[in-house]
């Protein structure tokens, strides 16, 4: 779980900053181009989030049926995962920094883009293929097909590929595979935010915390290693400045001067809205587990992302420096659903849920989930 979270936030926070060339001079920007651009931002982060989380709710009761009908416990990060992961992301970006330091950049950028290349396609197609075949002719048939690819033989046979599939998800493919043509190209920003945004949604939906307390375990040391990075070094601004691959939202703050051919950009990283995202969407979760059709927590949450996200841009805009997002992110998530639980009386609720308990050890804990199971299903 840690190893596919670290692939899309690999810089785990890309801060919101201004995308600055000190070598070319650039139209300074305006301050309606400002507005539009840091607008956007907030907008294309918080459709993600809001999005994504609905999703995972479709997603979580996938797994719970695919649990009870073959015994398989979901992968969800750990406590001690979660503890380790900024760990993991600090080396991660260090690799990085020595790598561009070493290397020429445009090299490293070009195998990077290569492996998000692929990425990006598949995640364009998870999102977009029911729109795509909805829109396809009915003249084209959903001809089924099956690639399997075995190991083994009789009870001892094992399936490394068992995909299935239809003529729709190849017309699905090839219309994704144009986009990732186009962005491998022209390294266009509309084409790098549809495939930013894919990302993000699909983290969101499918990377599941398992409970609140791995969630809060997650952000605070992400807190404490974005702002050392950010504050402390040049590193985190060098290789968000460097990385040329589709896992940031950008959006020029000079449009309204150069139309869609604007590059002086303001940017916002994956890692800002998918890592605070996958706490938000685990908060939907546990509002449907009280059943009280309300959404509080997640619908307060969400609201208090977005504050902090504007926070974040303000405190960028008055200070004119790099902005490490989730010191502000961080302490707005957090403390809202908790300050919420305290005045609801739901704190012991909050603390207890779990997306996916561990299977009863004892009678007395089989009794107990069962009664618990009977309540859910009154």
């Amino acid at each position: 779980m840690a190893s596919t979270v670290n692939e899309i936030s690999t810089q785990t926070n890309e801060n919101l900053t201004e995308y600055q060339n000190a070598t070319t001079a650039r139209i300074p920007s305006t301050p309606e181009g400002m507005a539009i651009a840091y607008g956007s931002l907030i907008i294309m982060a918080i459709l993600p989030i809001f999005f994504g989380s609905y999703r995972a709710v479709k997603h979580h009761k996938e797994q719970q049926q695919l649990y009870k009908t073959s015994g398989e416990q979901p992968d969800t990060m750990s406590r001690r995962e979660a503890a380790m992961f900024p760990l993991i992301s600090s080396v991660t970006l260090v690799g990085l920094y020595i790598l561009y330091k070493v290397f020429a950049k445009e090299y490293v950028n070009l195998i990077l883009a290569g492996y998000f290349f692929f990425l990006g396609i598949l995640a364009l197609c998870h999102l977009t293929s029911p729109l795509i075949s909805s829109l396809v002719p009915a003249a084209i048939p959903k001809t089924q097909y099956h690639i399997l690819f075995t190991k083994g033989k009789d009870d001892k046979e094992e399936h490394i590929i068992n995909y299935k599939f239809n003529l729709h998800d190849i017309v699905c493919l090839v219309c994704c595979s144009l986009v990732g043509a186009w962005y491998l190209l022209k390294k266009h920003w509309i084409a790098n935010n549809l495939f930013g945004i894919a990302f993000a949604i699909n983290g969101v939906e499918l990377l599941h915390l398992n409970n609140v307390v791995t969630g809060c375990i997650l952000l605070c040391g992400l807190l404490f290693y974005d702002a050392f990075w950010v504050f402390g070094t040049d590193v985190m601004v060098t290789v968000a400045k460097s990385f040329e691959v589709p896992i940031k939202l950008v959006f020029p703050q000079d449009l309204l001067e150069k139309g869609l051919n604007a590059g002086n950009f303001a940017m916002l990283g994956l890692g800002d809205i998918v890592l605070p995202g996958i706490f938000i969407a685990l908060l939907l979760r546990f509002d449907n587990s009280l059943s009280r059709k309300t959404n509080v927590y997640f619908y307060s949450t969400f609201f208090a992302y977005f504050m902090g996200l504007l926070a974040t841009m303000m405190i960028m805009h008055l200070f004119n420096h790099a902005q490490p997002a989730l010191l502000y992110l961080v302490p707005a998530c957090i403390g809202t659903p908790l300050l919420l639980a305290l005045v609801k009386g739901d704190l012991k609720a909050l603390f207890s849920y779990e997306d996916h308990p561990s299977p009863p050890t004892n009678a007395a804990e089989q009794s107990e989930q069962v009664q618990v199971e009977t309540k859910k299903d009154k």
